[in-house]
C-alpha cells in the first residue's frame, strides 16, 4: 500500500519528489523515484508485503526497460507468481509488486484481468527505444484505489491524491463547478470530476495508455449477471453454498500479509460475518476494532453489539469512545485528510486511529449491502418499480426533465417542477434513495455566477446515467450497479482509502471481489432479497422479517449467534448534532458565516443563512450544515494551503 505519482511528457524529479513527500501518510516506511528524459514517477510506501528492500518501488524488470509504481494489493499474486514461474520466468523478491511487472511483461494490458485484488498503477515502458515509450495508468475493477490525473499540454501528472498534485505546482486550484454541485447534490464528488477543474479521476476498470503522442482511456472489465449462469437454475441451497464458499476464498487470500492484521468490526452482519470466516483461518485471536461514543451519542452507539459478537467469536477486541472534544481537536485535520470534501468520512477517520494503534492491515465489510442487496432501496426501488403509472404522469416526468427547463429550478415554481421530474422514471426515482440538497437543493445554494457552468438544475437522471451499468438487468442487479459506481465508489471507498491512509493504515474489503460480484450479480433476485418472515410483528425492521440480504445471513448463519438476523439494519451514524450544538458550534458558525461565505465565493450568502438558521431552529437535520462545514473546512486545509 502506497502512494504513486508521476509527471510524463517532461520529467521533473524534484518536483516529483515533492508530491511523495506530500504523501508520506500514506507509505512512511520507504520512497523512491525514477527519471530519466521521458518520465519521473515516485512513490511512498507502507510495507506489507516483502518488507525487504527487495520491494522497493519504482521497480524494473531486470533489463531496467519497463518500470512500475503501484499502490494496493493484488491477492491471488502467489497463484499468478506460479504460473509465471512454470514459464520460465525468475523471481528476486517476494512482492506482488515484481509478479504485475512480469504479468505486463508476458501478456501485455490484458494483464489486468488476471488480477484479483485493489490497485492503482503506472507502468512505465521503453523497450520499443528513444520517443516510442509508452505509459499505462490503470484502476481496479470496482474502485477501491484511487487515480487522479491532470493535463497540461504535452505533460501528465498524476498522483493518489489532491494533496500530492497540489505539491507539483503544475495545476490550478480554481474549483470544478460541476464537482461542487455533485458535491451539493449526493453529499460526494462523483468521478470522473473532482473538485478541481483541471484533475480528472481515472474511472474504475479503465486504463489510459499514452504513447506516440496521442491517449486513449479504455474500459477492460465491467460488471455482469451472466458470468456464473449455472446458478440461474441452481436451488437455494447451492446458492448459499457458492456464496459462503466465494467469501471464505476472498477472506482467506486477502488476510496474506506480512505485517500485523485485524479487522473493523461493528457488530452488523457484514463485519461479523468477516471476522468469523478469519477466525476460523487463523491459530491466533484476530485483533478487532470498533467505535462508540460517551453519553451524548448513547442512542447511536453500536458498541454493545460489537462486544457481544467479539466475545461470541473470541476475538482480541478494542474499543475506542469518541467524544465531541476528540472531533474538535481532530476536526480540521480530518478535512485536510479525506482530501476531497465529503459528507461522510468521520468514522472512518476514527476507527483507522483506533486500528493503527495495534495492526497496520485491517479488514472491512464494506461492500455486502451493495452486492448481496442489503440497503433499504433495493426493497424500495423493487416496490417502486411494479407500481404502474399512468401515461400522463410518464410523459409529464420526460418533459419536466428537459435541459431547457434547468433555469427554471431556482425559480418560484422549482419544487413543482422538481416534483414532476421525479414522479416516473427509474434513474429520477432512485436518485430519491439517497441525496443530501438533491437537484433542487444544489441549484440554489450556488453562488448565481456559478450556476450555469456548474449545469445549476440539471436533473439527477443525467448523473446517474454514466453509472447505469446494468440499465437492462431487473431491478435488484440493476441497484445493485448504481450503488457500487455510485455511492459507494464515489463516498464510502473514497472516504475509507482517505482516512486510513492518513493513519497508514491499509484497509480491505473482501466483499468487494470481483469473483463475488460476477457472483453475486449472477444470484437469481429472490436469493438476495427474497420474502421474509412476517409472522412475527414485532420483528419489524429486523432482517429476519424483511428478507433483506437473506443468502448472506444464510451463508453465516453457523458461524454466528443464533437469531443474529433479528438485530436491525441501521446504517452507522454519529452524534452530529450533539457535536454541531456542542464543541463544534463555533467552527459551524463561523464555516457558515456571511465572512466566510462571501469570500470563497461558491455559495449563495442567503440559502446558506437560511440553512443555518433552520438547523438552529431545529428544523432539519444536521446533514445539511455538516456537508457545508466540511466543504468550507476543506477549502482552507487542502485548497487554501
Amino acid at each position: 500500500m502506497c502512494g504513486i505519482c508521476g509527471i510524463w511528457g517532461h520529467a521533473d524529479p524534484e518536483k516529483t519528489d515533492q508530491m511523495v513527500a506530500a504523501m508520506y501518510h500514506r507509505g512512511p516506511d520507504d520512497r523512491g523515484v525514477y527519471s530519466d528524459s521521458r518520465i519521473s514517477i515516485g512513490m511512498a510506501r507502507l510495507a506489507v508485503i516483502d518488507l525487504n528492500p527487495t520491494g522497493h518501488q519504482p521497480m524494473s524488470n531486470p533489463e531496467q526497460t519497463i518500470w512500475i509504481v503501484y499502490n494496493g494489493e493484488v491477492y491471488n499474486f502467489q497463484e499468478q507468481r506460479q504460473h509465471l514461474e512454470k514459464m520460465g520466468y525468475r523471481f528476486v523478491s517476494t512482492s506482488d509488486t515484481e509478479v504485475l511487472l512480469r504479468l505486463y511483461e508476458q501478456y501485455g494490458d490484458d494483464f489486468l484481468l488476471r488480477l484479483r485484488g485493489m490497485f492503482a498503477l503506472a507502468i512505465y515502458d521503453k523497450r520499443k527505444g528513444p520517443g516510442k515509450e509508452r505509459l499505462l495508468l490503470a484502476r481496479d475493477q470496482l474502485g477501491i484505489k484511487p487515480l487522479l490525473y491532470a493535463e497540461r499540454g504535452d505533460t501528465l501528472v498524476f498522483a493518489s491524491e489532491l494533496k500530492a498534485l497540489l505539491a507539483s505546482r503544475s495545476i490550478s486550484r480554481e474549483i470544478e463547478p460541476v464537482a461542487l454541485r455533485l458535491l451539493l447534490t449526493f453529499g460526494s464528488v462523483y468521478q470522473p470530476y473532482t473538485m478541481l477543474k483541471d484533475v480528472k479521476s481515472l474511472l474504475p476498470a479503465h486504463r489510459m495508455i499514452l504513447e506516440g503522442g496521442q491517449k486513449r482511456i479504455e474500459r477492460y472489465w465491467s460488471l455482469r449477471t451472466d458470468r456464473c449462469s449455472e446458478l440461474a437454475n441452481a436451488p437455494y441451497e447451492e446458492h448459499v453454498r457458492a456464496v459462503k464458499e466465494a467469501v471464505s476464498e476472498s477472506v482467506r487470500l486477502q488476510m496474506v500479509s506480512d505485517v500485523p492484521l485485524g479487522a473493523f468490526l461493528s457488530g452488523g452482519v457484514d463485519s461479523s460475518i468477516l471476522v468469523a470466516l478469519m477466525a476460523g483461518q487463523v491459530g491466533d485471536r484476530v485483533k478487532t476494532f470498533s467505535v462508540g461514543f460517551d453519553s451524548e451519542g448513547a442512542a447511536f452507539d453500536e458498541s454493545s453489539d460489537a462486544a457481544r459478537t467479539a466475545k461470541f467469536l473470541g476475538t482480541d477486541h478494542s474499543h475506542v469512545l469518541v467524544t465531541g472534544k476528540d472531533v474538535r481537536e481532530r476536526i480540521f485535520r480530518i478535512a485536510s485528510a479525506l482530501d476531497q470534501p465529503t459528507v461522510d468520512g468521520v468514522n472512518s477517520y476514527f476507527i483507522s486511529w483506533a486500528a493503527r494503534q495495534a495492526v497496520t492491515v485491517a479488514i472491512s465489510g464494506t461492500g455486502g449491502d451493495e452486492m448481496f442487496a442489503g440497503y433499504p432501496w433495493f426493497q424500495s426501488m423493487d416496490a417502486d418499480s411494479s407500481q404502474s403509472r399512468n401515461w400522463q404522469t410518464k410523459l409529464t416526468a420526460q418533459w419536466a426533465r428537459w435541459h431547457v427547463f434547468d433555469r427554471l429550478l431556482t425559480g418560484p415554481r422549482g419544487a413543482e417542477l422538481y416534483r414532476a421530474r421525479t414522479q416516473d422514471g427509474f434513474l429520477s426515482r432512485y436518485s430519491m434513495q439517497y441525496h443530501i440538497f438533491s437537484s433542487l437543493g444544489a441549484a440554489r445554494l450556488l453562488n448565481r455566477g456559478l450556476r450555469v457552468p456548474a449545469g445549476a438544475g440539471r436533473a439527477e437522471e443525467f448523473d446517474l446515467q454514466s453509472i447505469d451499468e446494468l440499465a437492462s438487468a431487473g431491478v435488484i442487479e440493476r441497484v445493485s450497479a448504481l450503488c457500487l459506481r455510485g455511492y459507494t465508489g464515489n463516498q464510502l471507498l473514497r472516504d475509507i482509502d482517505a482516512a486510513s491512509m492518513a493513519h497508514s493504515l491499509e484497509v480491505r474489503v473482501p466483499y468487494l471481489d470481483p469473483v463475488i460480484a460476477d457472483l453475486a450479480l449472477s444470484l437469481p433476485s429472490k436469493s438476495k432479497s427474497g420474502d421474509g418472515d412476517r409472522s412475527n410483528p414485532a420483528l419489524v425492521n429486523t432482517y429476519r422479517y424483511s428478507g433483506a440480504k437473506r443468502i448472506l445471513i444464510d451463508a453465516g448463519r453457523s458461524l454466528l449467534p443464533p437469531d443474529f438476523d433479528v438485530q436491525p439494519k441501521r446504517g452507522f451514524t454519529m452524534p452530529f448534532d450533539a457535536w454541531l450544538n456542542g464543541p463544534l458550534s463555533d467552527v459551524l458558525s463561523d464555516t457558515l458565516s456571511e465572512t466566510s461565505v462571501r469570500r470563497r465565493g461558491w455559495l449563495d450568502l442567503n440559502e446558506v443563512k437560511s440553512i443555518h438558521s433552520e438547523y438552529r431552529a431545529g428544523h432539519i437535520s444536521w446533514i445539511k450544515p455538516w456537508l457545508l462545514m466540511m466543504t468550507e473546512l476543506w477549502a482552507r486545509e487542502v485548497l487554501d494551503q
